[in-house]
């Protein structure tokens, strides 16, 4: 397994940043609405390296916005000295974003803990975001990850117009490739648990393999979050359902402890899965899922549910649940896990605490069920056996 380890400033994964430019005649010329999940490594001391993870936060400024007939930009400035700029130009026909500019300031202590630099650095990437045409909007709720140098940024659910006629943005869309070639499912607030839904095909894979996984802030450092897990993921082509494996030995491990969120982050070739745990300071639960698979054939399946409230137990215990459990995360996209042990708050010395353990597991609910049907069967034989002898009398007073 490998493994790194990311801290968590001000992340939340179920809001949309919009904003709108005004041109001269204070008409729309520029509109936006996205996410944008940023990633960034940084130096804490000599050899040693943090990552941080935060978003492009809903309330921005546009200051530095500019609308041209064949050039424009988009700069959204957030937090203390950050910002984040489009390129956009045109021809005739169409437009298309030239380059995005992620301007960070290390010098911010809310973001960029301990770090040894208080430099303004800035990272250029190049989308291909391009033949987007004039009058209509760019649509992608697929990702889009740029990586440069120590910089990784993530666009989705990305709705961007530029060069805006009219004063006011077009009901015309043209979708990014991603999104005409993979099935991208809403986030839904759905989510059961069962031991065997007769809904879904018996899986024809063998028991996946239960992998231990576990994020520690440095590599001197014990963990803070550790999981335990074999996990399936059925998922809808089409009129079909397939399944697959995570395989923990070809899994690179992330995430990232925080005081109340968590986040376990699991990547391999075919799926790629983030867990986002939330704690009230008393109880901890798994908040959001978002997973993506690339299966052999066919297209890949994007699916996330951001609201929901499972695998609950006290912060600095542990959840478990040995048998398998089902999470039906949306209409596609189901999860199989098995041998599910978590505990994403107050871990100590490396390991486990006590267990809550899943309704599934506790025997001690059965014990006072069977118990009690016992009786009832009891009870009924000794009322049947009572009418049954009192018939019997009542004929031989009859007969006598």
């Amino acid at each position: 397994l490998y493994c790194y380890f990311i801290s968590i400033a001000e992340l939340h994964l179920s809001h949309a940043t919009e904003v709108s430019v005004n041109n001269t005649e204070n008409k729309l010329c520029l509109y936006a609405n996205l996410m944008v999940n940023f990633s960034v490594t940084y130096e804490v001391g000599v050899n040693k390296s943090e990552t941080v993870l935060f978003v492009l936060p809903e309330n921005v400024t546009t200051e530095g916005s500019i609308c041209n007939n064949t050039t424009s930009t988009l700069k959204l400035g957030f937090g203390d000295g950050h910002s984040w700029a489009v390129e956009f130009t045109k021809d005739n026909k169409t437009y298309q974003v030239d380059s995005i500019v992620f301007t960070y300031n290390l010098n911010d202590s809310n973001v960029f803990t301990n770090s040894t630099s208080n430099e303004t650095k800035s990272v250029t990437a190049k989308p291909r975001i391009t033949n987007v045409g004039v009058d209509t909007y760019y649509s992608c709720k697929s990702e889009n990850v740029q990586r440069v140098e120590s910089v990784t940024q993530t666009l989705y659910d990305v709705t961007l117009q530029a060069f805006v006629t009219n004063g006011s943005k077009s009901d015309t869309d043209t979708v990014c490739t991603a999104d005409l070639t993979s099935s991208t499912v809403a986030p839904t607030t759905t989510v059961t648990t069962t031991a065997a839904p007769t809904s879904t095909p018996t899986p024809t894979l063998p028991t996946p393999t239960t992998g231990n996984y576990s994020i520690a802030p440095d590599f001197n450092s014990t963990a803070c979050l550790m999981a335990t897990f074999g996990l399936r993921i059925g998922f809808k082509q089409g009129d079909k359902v397939e399944t697959i494996n995570l395989v923990p030995s070809a899994t690179e491990v992330g995430g990232a402890c925080g005081v109340n969120s968590s986040i376990l982050i699991l990547t391999s070739d075919t799926i790629n899965i983030m867990f986002t745990f939330n704690n009230d300071s008393k109880k901890f639960h798994l908040h959001a899922l978002n997973v993506t698979v690339k299966p052999a054939t066919g297209v890949a399946v994007v699916a996330a549910n951001t609201n929901m409230s499972i695998w609950v137990a006290a912060v600095g215990s542990s959840y478990m649940c040995n048998k398998e459990q089902t999470l039906t995360v949306t209409e596609t996209l189901t999860l199989y896990t098995f041998k599910l042990r978590v505990q994403p708050f107050g871990v100590e010395k490396g390991e486990f605490a006590t267990a809550h353990e899943c309704s599934l597991d506790d025997t001690s609910i059965l014990i006072p069920v069977i118990v009690g049907a016992a009786l009832a069967i009891l009870i009924l034989i000794v009322v049947i056996a009572y009418v049954i002898g009192r018939r019997k009398t009542y004929v031989g007073y009859q007969t006598l």
